[in-house]
């Protein structure tokens, strides 16, 4: 039986569980359904196709669904503590069990973020400012489908089309919330609420990253500080040494 490992972020490796290896290996194709199942969301909530057309966008939607029931299914039987996973998860369920919550399917389009970091390299404003971009404009683009979704039949509703709900959607995720539009159903504000979750979290992400940066950066100079202390000394210890050497030799050829 092999045993595959990874690397812990403190460099030593440990066997990687099936839980990890199921996550690994589903990461991409779920972030790839997810970028289909956005795609067709919002021929969904935009285009408003009828007929065959509606039917047709309908039954892809379902069928792009199931791969994320087959994954909070299988990720709950491979976690070894299942009862605290599922606690830990309740979010994954949520948004499973309820299919108005499809939209926050597109969350796994975070894994692209990692692709994006590898690709602008290691400086830390480069990946920074690709988490932020790429997080910013998925949480409003998904949240401005989903309140334009249950907002727009809703009688007395004032987010009627989609410039209005992006307007929303930023105007929430930045905390500003002027009031001039806002949601009227239940369903509009629970969207309402992940999305300022949502906008807290990644402002907590961000922060932390930034934080962690700066704490990697003393540390790393600091340790060349002490090295290059540490080189000095012996330096220094070669050289009285060197003298000491010296002196005992001309100290010796005077004696004899």
């Amino acid at each position: 039986m092999t045993v595959v490992e990874y690397e812990t972020p403190d460099g030593a490796t440990e066997p990687e569980s099936r839980l990890q290896r199921w996550e690994n290996l589903a990461e991409w194709p779920l972030a790839a359904c997810a970028a289909v199942f956005l795609a067709l969301f919002s021929v969904k909530v935009l285009a408003q196709p009828h007929g065959v057309n509606k039917h047709i966008v309908h039954g892809l939607l379902f069928v792009l669904y199931l791969p994320f029931v087959v994954d909070y299914v299988a990720r709950l039987t491979l976690a070894e503590h299942r009862m605290r996973w599922f606690l830990r998860h309740l979010l994954d369920l949520v948004i499973v069990v309820l299919p108005l919550m499809g939209p926050l399917l597109l969350l796994r389009l975070v894994a692209l973020v990692g692709a994006l970091q590898r690709a602008v390299g290691d400086a830390i404003r480069g990946r920074v400012v690709a988490y932020t971009a790429f997080s910013a404009v998925l949480l409003v683009y998904a949240a401005s489908l989903a309140v334009l979704q249950v907002e727009r039949p809703a009688a007395g509703a004032n987010i009627k089309t989609f410039g209005d709900a992006v307007w929303w959607s930023v105007a929430t995720i930045t905390t500003v919330g002027y009031g001039d539009l806002y949601p009227v159903t239940v369903l509009g504000r629970i969207v309402a609420a992940l999305l300022m979750i949502g906008g807290i979290s990644m402002v907590g992400a961000i922060t932390a990253t930034i934080a962690s940066w700066i704490v990697q950066r003393v540390s790393a100079q600091d340790s060349a500080q002490q090295a290059a202390t540490v080189a000095h000394i012996e330096s220094l210890q070669a050289e009285v040494s060197r003298l000491a050497d010296l002196v005992a030799a001309q100290s010796k050829g005077r004696n004899g």
